[in-house]
């Protein structure tokens, strides 16, 4: 049994904004478990010891090679359920999770659950990172914040702009935080694209034009180059040099989504909510969707150890298995 222990230290924005707006009692209802893992799975990731994590609108859950478990411990301040928003893995191999009502980090069978009253900067969090040297990072609707273990600071981010065309958004708003192979950190947020590193923090996108301060995602390929989906478009950052590459050759409509590469290093990517398509560095073609093709829509592309693509959001989780997306439930197949 998972055990508590308090501390005293959709676009997928889109579907998340229409969510985030429902009844408690709809928001935490849970679904058929003989079907789906859940209808919404927000999030899926996979730790060192290749357990693999959901992250749903019905709290998290964990796939141990056997079984599959709901983490009931991860609680709001009032004791209720929550939708996760993002997992990490820290460097001692902590299970850290963002959440509707703050963050709750699982050390063995201990779950600790943090709120603005330990220090946390907003309990609305979208995303955390653990970066290699063990500091948790979390970005909120109101901008980001630093745990070290013992107490929260927050870090300090120009203010943007309010995204008028989402239900939820704030000028503060921080929508990823990554850290690339070098140790250094990017964080994506509605004032553009920032760097850290060596106590420097550089506004990226006042030296390159990305058409918006709208930054979705960062992503890192095998070969170090950076991928960063925008309001506008989706660009490959390889050292200076920025290349547009949807620019008048698809649909963006919300704006660029989820990134992942494959085993053979195809960029996948999503855009305006719907559409999904696949970039071999030289064409973009769309992954289409058929009656006997079902997938969600996509809040995240994920690869795992195995090799193999998630695609999970608004419909539950599935996988691509032979060209074929299949529905992962409850009850697999794993």
């Amino acid at each position: 049994m998972i055990k508590e222990a308090k501390t005293t230290s959709i676009d997928s924005n889109l579907i998340e904004n229409q969510l985030h707006h429902q009844t408690t009692e709809r928001l935490f209802q849970f679904p058929n478990f003989n079907n789906q893992i859940s209808d919404v799975v927000r999030t899926v990731f996979q730790d060192s010891k290749r357990n693999i994590w959901f992250g749903t609108q019905n709290g998290a859950f964990r796939y141990d090679g056997n079984s599959l478990m709901h983490m009931d411990k991860i609680i709001n301040k009032s004791g209720k359920g929550v939708t996760i928003k993002d997992i990490t893995e820290d460097k001692d191999g902590r299970i850290w999770l963002g959440h509707t009502g703050g963050i709750s980090s699982i050390d063995g069978e201990l779950v600790t659950n943090y709120y603005e009253t330990n220090g946390l900067i907003n309990n609305d969090v979208w995303n955390i990172t653990a970066d290699s040297n063990g500091s948790i990072w979390i970005g909120t609707i109101a901008g980001v914040c630093v745990y070290n273990g013992l107490e929260f600071t927050n870090f300090k981010l120009p203010e943007g702009k309010i995204d008028s065309t989402l239900g939820v958004s704030s000028s503060q708003m921080v929508h990823s935080i990554m850290e690339d192979s070098k140790g250094k950190l990017w964080l994506s947020s509605n004032a553009g694209l920032f760097s850290y590193a060596n106590d420097t923090l550089i506004n990226v996108s006042d030296k390159v034009e990305f058409q918006t301060n709208f930054i979705n995602e960062v992503f890192e390929d095998k070969k170090g180059v950076l991928w960063i989906s925008t309001k506008k478009n989706l660009f490959r950052l390889k050292g200076n040099e920025l290349t547009n590459i949807t620019k008048d050759k698809i649909e963006v409509g919300k704006g660029i989504g989820s990134i992942a590469e494959d085993k053979v290093g195809n960029i996948w990517f999503t855009s305006n909510l719907h559409n999904l398509y696949v970039y071999d560095g030289k064409e973009i073609v769309e992954h289409q969707k058929s009656e006997d093709h079902k997938r969600p829509v996509i809040f995240q592309i994920y690869r795992d150890q195995e090799d193999r693509l998630w695609f999970v959001g608004y419909g539950g989780a599935y996988r691509l298995e032979n060209g074929k997306f299949l529905n992962i439930t409850q009850n697999g197949p794993w």
